[in-house]
């Protein structure tokens, strides 16, 4: 028998320390937790993406009490971009999260595995990796491709 290891690299930087570009989309992801509706989990997610184009598409988590008919953010303004330029392969994805007290959350969080399949056909379909930028409050995860999140996945480009 022989062991594979999977090896993923994340970058750790606070918010000062990124380009404007990326902290612009950060806020943007931090505005989308303001715009989330919750009732049920009561942790409000953000998600903003960046277009090669150069428009930005905020998303926010949409729950709804017929489990699953809700949708994550990051998903929210994916397809949402999708939808309105369907050419225009994703560079940047920012995401930020409130938990239950309204609060900014202290470590990053990071998609859930339906999102994280979605941006992997998404890559795959650009064949483009997309830039990953996870927010908390000690600091900041940057992820050059959701590989890193996910090594294992159907498709690959």
């Amino acid at each position: 028998m022989k062991e594979k290891v999977l090896k993923s690299t994340i970058q750790v930087a606070q918010m000062d320390e990124l380009p404007d570009v990326e902290r612009e989309l950060l806020e943007m992801a931090i505005e989308g937790t303001n715009r989330s509706y919750a009732p049920y989990s009561h942790f409000h997610v953000g998600a903003a993406i960046l277009l090669e184009n150069g428009i930005k598409f905020i998303g926010c988590n949409q729950e709804n009490a017929a489990f699953p008919a809700g949708i994550c953010a990051e998903r929210s303004a994916i397809f949402a971009a999708g939808a309105q330029y369907p050419d225009q392969p994703i560079l940047m994805l920012a995401i930020a999260a409130r938990n239950e007290k309204g609060e900014l959350v202290d470590e990053p969080v990071s998609p859930c595995g339906t999102c994280r399949q979605v941006i992997i056909e998404t890559e795959t379909r650009f064949k483009h990796p997309v830039r990953i930028l996870l927010y908390g409050k000690k600091c900041v995860y940057i992820v050059d491709g959701i590989h890193q999140l996910m090594p294992l996945s159907f498709t690959e480009f």
